[in-house]
């Protein structure tokens, strides 16, 4: 009888991931159909500022496309921006189309002493508005997930493509296609399993780096090629001096923590390549302490 509990308890809890993963799917289709081609409304007299000192006179750009990044006061401001990344996206992007797509940072959050810290420690010189009334925001009611308040817009301001092109290498290629028109050829699919989903760093002291060895192993029948990775936050880094595993191969990632504040921490990393879904989460977790 314990056996059989054993077991109903098991399948229940394995129903229960397939609702909450097939919920999750939902929840993405009904955002993308919701944003698809819908009007981004910005407020009349939006003031922004450099470095959160002076304020700039600056005007939104009138171009054919504008890549709008709207950031809540909700959680690590640092984790959410990555604004290392941004810049070599924006880069990327201006090399590709010539000046043909703007940039746009609304910022809810008020603590602007930390806003200000970051940008200046990252170099981030565009000019960004700090929107501590919230005023965009009401306008547009964006969705309260992260991953989903960064729009691709055309020059009507209509949502072309919804989601974070940093931390999410798929809905990169869908700005890149949007904004060029180029369009890749799929790779024959392989199938890659690292050795593990969960890594555990124990405890760290603060403002110590610890790192892990992440090994993956190719157990298909086609080339893995790594496209690249993204983490959950810029305490995060991920070494690797290869791009492609061989069938029956394996090849290290060497993940890298910079503990932060003291308490527990959990992060994760996402690799991109040529394998079901596109992509692989891992998760990873310890304590920090002074």
């Amino acid at each position: 009888m314990k056996i059989y509990s054993k077991w109903l308890l098991l399948s229940a809890f394995l129903a229960v991931c397939v609702s909450c993963r097939e919920s999750r799917h939902n929840q993405m289709e009904r955002l993308v159909q919701e944003w698809n081609g819908k009007e981004i409304r910005f407020p009349s007299h939006p003031v922004f500022t450099r470095f959160v000192t002076d304020t700039v006179p600056y005007r939104i750009p009138k171009t054919d496309y504008k890549v709008v990044v709207f950031v809540d006061s909700v959680g690590c401001i640092s984790c959410k921006l990555q604004l290392p990344k941004w810049k070599e996206f924006m880069h990327e992007v201006d090399s590709l189309c010539e000046g043909k797509v703007s940039f746009v940072f609304f910022f809810q959050s008020a603590d602007v002493k930390e806003l200000r810290y970051i940008l200046r420690r990252d170099g981030f010189s565009l000019p960004v508005c700090i929107d501590a009334d919230d005023s965009f925001n009401s306008l547009n009611h964006f969705p309260g997930e992260m991953m989903f308040q960064t729009f691709l817009v055309d020059s009507e301001n209509r949502v072309k493509v919804i989601g974070n092109p940093i931390h999410n290498l798929s809905v990169k290629d869908l700005y890149l296609k949007e904004l060029t028109g180029m369009k890749s050829n799929p790779l024959p699919v392989t199938i890659v399993h690292p050795d593990s989903t969960e890594y555990h760093y124990g405890t760290v002291g603060e403002n110590q780096t610890e790192s892990k060895k992440v090994i993956l192993h190719n157990t298909g029948k086609e080339v893995f090629r790594i496209k690249g990775v993204t983490t959950s936050c810029d305490c995060m880094t991920v070494e690797y001096g290869w791009d492609e595993i061989q069938p029956g191969e394996s090849a290290v990632l060497t993940v890298k923590y910079k503990a932060e504040e003291p308490g527990d921490f959990w992060r994760t990393i996402t690799i991109y390549g040529n394998i079901p879904d596109q992509s692989i989460t891992l998760d990873f977790w310890g304590t920090v302490r002074k």
